[in-house]
């Protein structure tokens, strides 16, 4: 618009900025907001990712020799702390042959299967706290591909040197994609951080905290702590990474609360109804 003295008035509000930034704010609200999982969406991210997950970690060159001499460090670490107890339980387990067996089996499947079980339940029963659970499993898994890049690790099984018994193979079972003739589809160099560990510490840490029934909460308990003993008996993995896949979840939980501003836990079970959500949404910074 042009004044009489022919200069430009503007034309737009001396708000105009405060406008923007509330519009921005607003959506970035909005995202933050949980929203009823959509079942089709949900299976296909799940699909995706773990496909990218699957990509990328066997993507890590296989590092052989720094992994070994990373595993041969670890392995001094937990001698001189007093807690290499990793080739005792091997040998222990894989002296109870029904023992030993099953923990192949359990290593194979419980880590999908479980976790997978804990995704539908949330999806059912608990969708106002699915959207930031998940994002905590998304979160640990992320990193963790971080760690397999800056750390390959040898598991203890293909150490040199020492009397570690790879317990698939010797029994003949299907229990390891690094064992066998599966060992070429997967990166055999990728042990630290377990995410056996990070899974199942996921897994049981939302049932414990979700479940209204006694007896879930202690099998929520009791599952990240019997899937240790199998990463170890199995000769899988050290103790310290499950210690690894513990320090990825507990980033995975900040990027939760980060996110939305709350532990996923505590979010409201059910999806508020739209004129609601509003109200709901975590507050945003100035």
């Amino acid at each position: 618009m042009t004044t009489l003295e022919g200069r430009e008035r503007p034309t737009t509000s001396p708000n105009a900025g405060e406008e923007t930034d509330r519009t921005g704010r607003a959506f970035l609200g909005r995202l933050r907001t949980p929203r009823r999982p959509r079942l089709w969406f949900e299976i296909l991210l799940i699909a995706v990712s773990y496909w990218t997950y699957s990509l990328i970690r066997n993507a890590v060159p296989e590092q052989k020799s720094q992994a070994l001499r990373n595993a041969d460090w670890i392995w001094q670490v937990e001698q001189s702390l007093g807690l290499a107890v990793e080739e005792s339980v091997n040998h222990a387990v894989n002296s109870v042959t029904w023992l030993i067996v099953g923990m192949n089996y359990y290593y194979a499947t419980l880590h999908f299967a479980v976790t997978l079980g804990v995704l539908v339940w949330l999806f059912r029963n608990h969708p106002g706290r699915y959207a930031a659970t998940r994002l905590v499993l998304f979160a640990t898994t992320a990193v963790a591909l971080v760690g397999y890049y800056l750390y390959p690790l040898a598991p203890p099984r293909l150490m040199n040197g020492n009397d570690f018994i790879d317990t698939v193979l010797v029994h003949q079972t299907w229990g390891s994609m690094a064992s066998g003739d599966l060992k070429h589809m997967s990166n055999q160099y990728a042990a630290m951080p377990s995410m056996h560990i990070g899974w199942s510490l996921w897994s049981g840490l939302t049932i414990f905290a979700l479940a209204s029934v006694p007896w879930a909460k202690v099998l929520g308990l009791l599952y990240p702590t019997a899937t240790l003993v199998v990463i170890v008996a199995t000769a899988n993995h050290f103790w310290l990474d499950a210690v690894g896949g513990m320090i990825c979840l507990a980033f995975g939980f900040a990027v939760a609360w980060v996110w939305y501003g709350s532990m996923p836990y505590a979010l409201p079970r059910q999806i508020a109804a739209r004129g609601e959500q509003a109200s709901l949404a975590p507050p945003l910074k100035p």
